[in-house]
């Protein structure tokens, strides 16, 4: 129930016994466990290049307000890679409705990242009255983002995943119980079941696996995340 590790394995489609991002403070050139697979500049195959190597002509955009995040992923396949301050999420959603708006016409893949319920569970504690305050304030932001969606007639062909990193208790996080261990696994779009409740086996490798099979893509071998095919219409 760590940041850094759970993100990554997201959207790396494996775990940090395969990957190698263990802590918060990995680097490309410093960490304890080495991936089993890093291209030349050292880096796992992360969703974005296996996108970038395979769907032509995509964009791809990571927006974050937490520094370290982006570290795990190779940033010549962004086309955008943008960091603001913890507490600046709605510039974030600002940014990411504005390459929204400049790429309508190309297939798009985005990761959009706030803090804030975070940065609020730390210093209030884990499902206090203002740890809830702070999920309803994310959520009218990413209600912002649906609605330009909307706006821009690109609901209909779009899919959206809603992901968490962990829980927490108390003022914090990190161990192995199961409210900082389970996490919201919500994907919604063309083809999706609605008002469906996974209970097949789920984890957070297999997002990235998700993903790609949203675009048509076959994984890396590398990586150990499986589709949850119980979430598809038939």
């Amino acid at each position: 129930s760590v940041t850094l590790p759970n993100y990554t394995s997201h959207l790396l489609g494996a775990g940090p016994e395969v990957h190698g991002v263990a802590n918060n403070s990995w680097t490309v050139d410093k960490f304890d466990l080495p991936a089993v697979v890093r291209d030349e500049e050292g880096y796992f195959p992360s969703v974005f290049q296996v996108l970038k190597e395979n769907v032509p002509g995509i964009k791809t955009a990571f927006y974050y307000n937490w520094k370290p995040l982006s570290r795990p992923y190779n940033p010549k396949y962004f086309d955008e890679d943008f960091s603001a301050g913890d507490e600046e999420y709605a510039m974030l959603c600002d940014k990411a409705m504005d390459f929204i708006r400049a790429n309508r016409d190309e297939q798009m893949f985005m990761f959009l990242y706030t803090v804030h319920t975070d940065s609020v569970g730390h210093h209030h504690s884990w499902m206090s009255p203002e740890y809830i305050q702070s999920i309803e304030e994310a959520d009218a932001e990413v209600g912002r983002v649906v609605a330009k969606l909307k706006e821009e007639g690109l609901y209909e062909d779009t899919h959206i995943m809603f992901i968490s990193d962990h829980g927490g208790v108390g003022n914090g996080h990190g161990g192995v119980s199961v409210e900082e261990m389970t996490v919201p696994w919500i994907i919604a779009g063309k083809g999706i079941k609605k008002g469906f409740e996974i209970e097949e086996a789920n984890n957070t490798v297999n997002t990235a696996s998700t993903v790609l099979r949203l675009f048509g893509v076959e994984q890396p071998l590398c990586w150990t995340g499986e589709v949850p095919q119980s979430i598809f219409e038939e």
